[in-house]
């Protein structure tokens, strides 16, 4: 059930800025992943968003807390449903990453796996979840939390948006290429911790991207490691 809102988040002003575009707005949730991936299992097509003034519990990148700036901010999920195969399920983070950094003009600069960052500081954090069934991705949840919105917040949602269905029909080398010129992490001597796995962390240089999202770090010469953003916790230099 979409809330009463009379603001700029109101189904009203939002379906003005959306269009036809399919929308759940609330005054409060727990957070808006949760009521995406519940309407992603009835069903709900791709594009679909779900968009809340206020968050109890938003969650980003590996499960781990967004501060809800409580009415500065944007939060919202959106529901993709690419043609992707389960393997490549890593893909829809550089994709998000992409398209919020264009959102954000010149400037802005992609912090690996999760960040997009302006002058140095997080413009926005997001996380991704997948629903998978044997190879086949059945849908993916973007999870988003803009630090600083003013209103109206709608002309900004629906930019956002648009890039997102922008950059995932975009073919995959263009999108990396663009990723990779404003990726701050490639270059830098990183440390991922590991979400599972043998090891509790991995240290080395990010070298490259790749089209199943992973970052490619220079563990010892002539040794690569790929880590797949789903695989990553956090990041530490």
């Amino acid at each position: 059930m979409t809330s009463d809102l009379t603001d700029d988040l109101s189904q009203e002003a939002l379906s003005a800025a959306l269009g036809a575009r399919p929308l759940r707005s609330y005054a409060a949730l727990v957070s808006t992943g949760s009521a995406a991936h519940a309407w992603a299992a009835a069903g709900a097509p791709g594009g679909a968003v779900v968009v809340a003034g206020q968050q109890i519990s938003p969650r980003g990148h590996a499960g781990r807390p967004l501060e809800d700036p409580r009415g500065r901010g944007l939060g919202f999920s959106v529901v993709l449903r690419p043609s992707l195969p389960a393997a490549r399920e890593g893909w829809l983070s550089i994709v998000a990453l992409t398209a919020l950094s264009d959102v954000f003009g010149e400037g802005a600069t992609i912090a690996w796996p999760d960040e997009v960052r302006t002058a140095g500081a997080r413009a926005c954090a997001l996380g991704v979840n997948t629903r998978v069934e044997g190879d086949a991705l059945l849908w993916g949840i973007l999870d988003v939390l803009v630090a600083e919105a003013p209103p109206p917040r709608g002309p900004l949602l629906a930019a956002v948006l648009e890039a997102i269905d922008v950059r995932l029909a975009a073919p995959a080398a263009a999108v990396l290429d663009d990723c990779a010129r404003v990726c701050e992490t490639l270059g830098r001597r990183v440390r991922v911790r590991l979400r599972a796995g043998t090891a509790p962390s991995l240290e080395g240089e990010a070298a490259d991207l790749l089209d199943d999202g992973a970052l490619v770090l220079s563990t010892a010469p002539g040794a690569d490691v790929p880590v797949r953003p789903q695989d990553a916790g956090c990041l530490g230099v």
